[in-house]
């Protein structure tokens, strides 16, 4: 009798994905047949250092690229060969984003921004999602104010809102604390990590940054387009020694690839 194994759902996917820009001598390989899974209600940090890869890994994830090679998938859907009206709709309605410039339109109030998404899809919230999520980003008293009256960690939390105001399968975050102070990143972090263990929600986010990646539940390391590490219950430490020794690492997966009669780790 064969006893069955749950396993964790899987919220996006990359198999075997290659990204290639340019040709001839200008040619390079930003992905070398990068595969992950990204579990449902997880969060995760992808990081490694300048030209690794990571933003272009997220950016293909998210149907914002396209892949050169491989397939890409989020839930059911496959991402790989979609059409732009079908990217469209992926976005709308199963992926949300938080960037590093919070991308707020100045015009519009605070409560407008974080459904501006809902309003472009014909879409009204859910009262009683919404009220937890503004509950979450604690900013019911500056709903009314417009961007320019925010702090930059009251407009990094606005986005988060926006982002999580659909309820979408899965939220790409791109160094979403780049351009806030520390104070300000340990709220946006803070809130990441709680949509994530309260609620549910599924988080990938690349960042440079070891003390932001030890809010997640797992570190994935890039070098050379490729997969190289994981980390899980990351510490500031353990990531920053994980980068500190990523030339070491990165040799080791070389290694492992010659074994392995040159398959990309």
């Amino acid at each position: 009798m064969t006893q069955s194994t749950t396993m964790p759902e899987v919220a996006a996917r990359a198999s075997e994905v290659w990204k290639v820009y340019g040709t001839g001598e200008a040619q390079v390989h930003a992905l070398r047949g990068v595969s992950a899974d990204f579990q449902r209600g997880r969060y995760t940090a992808i990081m490694g250092p300048s030209g690794s890869g990571k933003s272009t890994l997220m950016h293909c994830l998210a149907g914002l690229d396209t892949v050169s090679a491989g397939q890409v998938s989020i839930g059911d859907t496959v991402v790989t060969g979609l059409g732009d009206a079908g990217l469209t709709k992926l976005r709308r309605e199963k992926i949300g984003f938080i960037f590093q410039q919070f991308n707020l339109l100045p015009t519009l109030t605070a409560d407008e921004n974080i459904l501006l998404p809902l309003a472009i899809a014909g879409r009204k919230p859910d009262k009683e999602w919404y009220d937890i999520v503004l509950d979450t980003v604690g900013l019911r008293d500056r709903l009314q104010h417009r961007p320019t009256e925010l702090s930059g960690g009251q407009q990094q939390r606005v986005a988060c809102a926006r982002a999580l105001v659909s309820r979408p399968e899965v939220i790409f975050a791109d160094e979403p604390t780049g351009n806030l102070d520390s104070r300000s990143s340990t709220e946006v972090l803070k809130f990441l990590q709680r949509s994530v263990r309260e609620f549910g929600q599924t988080i990938v986010m690349v960042t440079h940054d070891p003390a932001a990646a030890s809010y997640a539940d797992r570190v994935v390391f890039l070098a050379d387009g490729q997969i190289v590490d994981e980390l899980t219950g990351p510490t500031p430490d353990a990531v920053l020694d994980k980068m500190r020794n990523m030339d070491r690492i990165q040799a080791e997966a070389a290694d492992r690839a010659a074994e392995n009669g040159g398959a990309d780790v």
